[in-house]
């Protein structure tokens, strides 16, 4: 069963009870492509393994461990550049002869414990002991293995390679280096907490070197005669909300360079189980479906096939090696390229890790988003997928982002706080304490949500309600709340149906400037301001309802109600009115690409607005908070 093929074994095996040494003879006899998975190799000894323990009985025993990037040169011919330590190792498998099967949600656990027996011998009874060696963490000598900026180069490389058809595709990677004082375990319970994936692992190898990762990806998986894959390619970052969360998704899925990178991967890996599958049985089963990590979005693609009766999962397992998601295309000549021009070999990184079942299934994931830990020094490695229309610096941040994840496990201990995320997160809270507000409510939809941002300032609100047609506010209303409650620091006025002179807004902005009572205005709020202040409102040509709008701010950045803030943001919009003549008294300070006023402020008064709605979950995050409170902390007589 070794040789295949009808060849002779290929394996001799020596030693004692203790170690046995295994030799693989090469063959000189030429094979075909078909053939290329059964070629004397390591795996010819692994599958001689799988042979002598082999059951249908049981799902769960078999060979445990990981599969290192170099075993790929036993199958496909490179021409070595790279150093390579004495110490590398391609391949570390387990037999185990206990198992803690945990379900993934955590919920259902069971042990099982075998015992092997062969012409007569047993381990029943055996102690199960061994020495325990504490982990001690070291510094690395270097920070990472390609200076800032040096990816970026690599890429215009990979580029004039594309040009001329060397390449299509080529998965460049770099490696981070950081000090590892905490033990693999922890890492690894920090990794599961912040990063959770279908490939959740922790490998002690065994001569201090220890594998923890989080991969999203499978590499290969089969069942039967069934065998299955999910490519991944096409990434872009997490938002800070659900709502940056979609409309990132939305710019991954229409960008014609991520659907290639797929589309590329995609069909690599279909030749590649066309090798050993039955004709007419490789299907895409799901075109760029999107998965969520806790800082990525990707999309991937589902591919299975049915393996032809002259092979089996070790066929499919080798006929993908490696991944062209972690390598490129041309497969061979990516990997030749990789070779060439990347800084130090991969180790463990591109390769698999997983479960070679004797009961004739696997159940593998491809090792990146994985933490290396050697002698005390942990590695990071992280790459991306090139094409010709890859932007450099793009390429160069998106390895950076997709190795933070670990870099912040092996730096940050769990129970402290990570970084912020989004527009706001720099807003002091307590803005609004000790403040009243009085929110003026136009009969609006929106009115709670204005009023819960304003008080995560710290702010007490007070909310009434302004009655359409001629009443209007009742200037009553606003002198007994102060007797009753104490001064106002600001008015705000919200948003509405209609148009400014329903409500009276001109009216009650007087009624407030006699009070000395600053004022914030939001939508029909601004609205009324340029009304009361001798401008006119248009009606826009569309209406502009539940729609996001990219606004450029002009003004009130220092002191004003855009402090520390960007200068392009996205807001949502709810309006069918806008101003079309801005008075004298009033200077815009935000406006659409089309020149559509989006705030003003009065030139002299504390008195400001903006047009679109702060609170809309359409509005860049946090900055509908961080608007209000710098509207209490710098609008004021």
């Amino acid at each position: 069963p070794a040789g295949g093929g009808g060849r002779p074994p290929a394996v001799n095996v020596s030693g004692d009870t203790r170690e046995l040494k295994v030799e693989v003879k090469k063959s000189a006899d030429k094979f075909l492509e078909e053939e290329r998975s059964r070629q004397p190799s390591v795996f010819s000894l692994v599958r001689l393994i799988i042979s002598c323990f082999s059951s249908k009985a049981d799902p769960d025993m078999g060979l445990y461990g990981a599969f290192g990037y170099d075993l790929t040169f036993q199958f496909e011919p490179c021409r070595l550049k790279l150093d390579r330590p004495d110490t590398q190792r391609d391949l570390v498998l387990f037999i185990p002869d206990q198992l803690l099967l945990v379900g993934y949600d955590d919920t259902v656990a069971r042990q099982v414990t075998y015992d092997f027996t062969f012409e007569g011998k047993s381990t029943a009874g055996l102690p199960r002991t061994g020495s325990a060696t504490p982990f001690v963490g070291s510094k690395p000598s270097a920070a990472r293995d390609h200076q800032p900026g040096e990816y970026a180069k690599l890429v215009l490389k990979a580029k004039e390679e594309f040009k001329c058809g060397n390449l299509f595709e080529v998965v460049c990677s770099q490696t981070f280096y950081e000090p590892c004082p905490a033990p693999p375990s922890e890492l690894h319970r920090r990794i599961r907490e912040r990063n959770p994936s279908p490939y959740s692992f922790l490998i002690n190898l065994g001569d201090s070197e220890y594998l923890i990762g989080a991969s999203p990806e499978m590499y290969v998986r089969s069942e039967g005669r069934r065998v299955e894959t999910c490519p991944i390619s096409g990434t872009i970052q997490r938002g800070a909300t659900a709502i940056e969360d979609a409309a990132n998704v939305k710019e991954l899925l229409n960008s014609a360079k991520e659907e290639s990178e797929l589309t590329m991967c995609t069909d690599v890996d279909r030749n590649d189980k066309s090798r050993i599958c039955v004709p007419g049985s490789v299907k895409v089963l799901g075109r760029r479906q999107i998965e969520m990590y806790s800082r990525l979005i990707h999309t991937v693609d589902h591919v299975e096939g049915q393996l032809r009766e002259d092979k089996d999962a070790l066929d499919a397992f080798l006929a993908h090696t490696w991944a062209v998601t972690v390598t490129g295309a041309p497969k061979a000549w990516a990997m030749q390229f990789l070779e060439d021009n990347e800084r130090t070999c991969r180790h463990w990184y591109g390769g698999a890790i997983g479960h070679l079942g004797f009961d004739g299934n696997i159940n593998t994931g491809l090792t990146l988003r994985t933490i290396r830990v050697r002698d005390g020094v942990a590695q990071v490695r992280a790459g991306a997928t090139l094409l010709f229309d890859s932007d450099p610096d793009a390429e160069e941040a998106e390895t950076l982002l997709k190795a933070s994840a670990f870099l912040d496990a092996l730096r940050r201990p769990r129970g402290e706080e990570g970084p912020g995320k989004g527009v706001g997160t720099n807003v002091v809270v307590s803005a609004g304490r000790g403040k009243r507000v009085l929110l003026i409510d136009h009969q609006d939809s929106f009115v709670h949500n204005l009023a819960n941002y304003i008080r995560q300032t710290g702010a007490e609100v007070v909310t009434i309600r302004s009655q359409p047609g001629k009443v209007g506010l009742d200037p009553a209303d606003i002198d007994r709340l102060q007797k009753a409650g104490g001064a106002f620091s600001l008015a705000v006025l919200s948003p509405g149906p209609g148009n400014p002179t329903d409500f009276q807004v001109p009216a009650s902005i007087k009624m407030l400037e006699e009070r000395k009572i600053p004022i914030f205005g939001v939508c029909l709020g601004l609205q009324g301001m340029v009304e009361r202040y001798g401008g006119k409102l248009g009606m826009l040509p569309v209406p502009v309802h539940g729609k996001p709008s990219e606004v450029y701010i002009k003004g009130d950045q220092t002191e004003g109600i855009f402090s520390d803030m960007p200068a392009d943001v996205i807001c949502g919009r709810y309006h069918s009115l806008y101003c079309v003549d801005l008075p004298d008294s009033l200077t815009a300070t935000a406006v659409t690409q089309d020149g559509c006023i989006m705030a003003i402020r009065h030139k002299t008064l504390p008195v400001a607005a903006v047009q679109f709605h702060p609170e809309s979950i359409l509005t860049t995050t946090g900055m509908g908070v961080q608007i209000l409170a710098n509207a209490l902390k710098y609008l004021h007589y």
